[in-house]
């Protein structure tokens, strides 16, 4: 079994970027996936100098929406060897703002018991 390791190296312009160590020379048999659903568009290429692979695949505009979307990068083995997620829209703004009165609501608790743990002491 080969033993891969991806790295990112950037998202840039809608493209995902990286490179890919362990394969040699032989062409790597790599896939996208988004919600378990295989993504096309992934290209490989061998930089000999470097000795590693070049990925990248292009994000397709029609997956990209509100919420979180996840793309997981595997192996032919199905062993996952990187994801990232897009995070967006107005459902993830009222998540981010319930998580911010949350910590703004332990925030206070945690003042008032400091003030009275000094007022005591």
């Amino acid at each position: 079994m080969t033993t891969y390791t991806l790295t990112k190296t950037r998202l840039v312009a809608g493209i995902w970027e990286g490179s890919l160590t362990g394969a040699g020379t032989e062409q790597p048999d790599l896939r996208v996936t988004h919600h378990g659903e295989p993504v096309e568009g992934l290209r490989t290429d061998y930089d000999a100098a470097e000795k590693k692979w070049r990925v990248e695949f292009p994000v397709p505009a029609h997956l990209i929406s509100d919420g979180v979307q996840t793309f997981v990068i595997s192996d032919d083995q199905g062993n996952t060897l990187d994801s990232f997620s897009l995070l967006s829209g107005e459902a993830l703004a009222e998540d981010i703002r319930a998580e911010v009165d949350l910590l703004r609501s332990e925030l206070d608790m945690l003042k008032q018991a400091f003030r009275h743990h000094c007022s005591n002491g």
